[in-house]
């Protein structure tokens, strides 16, 4: 007997601590790219209750980058920042229905760790969804990353595969995939008719206002992430099974790209649907400007060897007020 309930605690504990798919571009991985022909279309409005630039500390104020239609249309790295317990809801243009396989997917801005493309720097999100619009369900969230020590808000990366239906796993340019099915059966809830989707921040502190995963787990990502961009960075929102009822927007007029993405010395920037002259902006975490020049046609270049290792970010916007903003890794 005693034998027996030892196999069954050690089957316990390895369930509990199960890995899940790696990173993007690691064998396994359940990465969609942003390319991909799954996507029957993408959301086509979005709004943000902002968060805290840090939970613990509220008259620092609440998160500002980015504006809630960047998170409208294909993913493009263009963002908005939730900021700590920050909230954002987006809708499609028809519903979501429960096919086969991932139903949709959520695109963040994590990038890769130079040394071992399985680790990332990740900033993670809830996900929901409602078939009212009124009453939201969360998916069953699992974080198997240790809570000792904290992760800090820069510099440390975090393995994917131990964390399972949070939206932030992987990098920028991959979705996050999401399938109605773990939620089917769910009193109050149409999975053959989503209508909105609800991504709510992580607060990563182990500490101090934790969230935790679905079995009381606190989740462990960067904290605190203390400045205007803190927080979950919502890219875009793809649906892959989706009955349409009008015609998707193609989301914010100016996009751009920068490559590669962390870099040492300089990245290539190129731009496209742009309206007019356009000029970009490289500020820190902090919101100090760094970098302010003109751009000419739709490539640049842009040298940062002169900046500490780190995260930036940059902004290009254009005559007719569109902006683009996207994170900028230096290491």
């Amino acid at each position: 007997m005693r034998a027996l309930l030892s196999i069954a605690a050690i089957a316990l504990c390895s369930a509990a601590h199960a890995q899940f798919a790696p990173q993007a571009g690691v064998a396994g991985s359940t990465a969609i790219p942003s390319s991909s022909p799954l996507f029957a279309g993408w959301a086509t409005s979005c709004t943000v209750q902002r968060g805290y630039i840090d939970i613990a500390d509220p008259p620092a104020g609440l998160t500002s980058l980015g504006d809630p239609a960047n998170a409208t249309g294909m993913s493009n790295s263009s963002i908005v920042s939730l900021g700590d317990s920050g909230v954002a809801t987006l809708t499609f243009s028809g519903h979501l229905y429960n096919g086969s396989g991932p139903d949709f997917a959520v695109f963040e801005n994590g990038f890769a760790d130079p040394a071992d493309p399985s680790m990332a720097f990740l900033e993670l999100a809830f996900v929901e969804v409602s078939s009212d619009g009124v009453t939201f369900f969360r998916f069953p969230a699992t974080s198997n990353t240790p809570v000792s020590p904290q992760v800090p808000g820069s510099g440390v990366y975090m393995d994917a595969s131990k964390v399972h239906n949070l939206a932030g796993k992987y990098i920028s340019g991959y979705g996050t995939p999401f399938d109605l099915q773990d939620l089917a059966g769910t009193p109050g809830l149409d999975v053959n008719n989503i209508t909105h989707i609800r991504l709510v921040d992580v607060v990563g502190s182990v500490s101090g206002h934790s969230s935790t995963d679905k079995e009381g787990q606190v989740i462990n990502d960067p904290y605190p992430t203390n400045f205007p961009s803190g927080g979950f960075d919502l890219d875009a929102v793809g649906a892959i099974h989706l009955i349409s009822t009008g015609i998707d927007i193609a989301g914010p007029a100016l996009q751009a790209a920068i490559f590669p993405n962390p870099a040492t010395d300089k990245v290539n920037i190129r731009i496209a649907h742009a309206m007019g002259n356009t000029r970009l902006t490289l500020t820190s975490t902090t919101g100090a400007v760094l970098l302010q020049a003109p751009i000419t046609g739709t490539t640049a270049e842009l040298s940062i060897a002169k900046y500490p290792a780190g995260i930036y970010y940059l902004s290009i916007s254009d005559d007719n007020g569109n902006t683009w903003t996207g994170k900028l890794a230096r290491y």
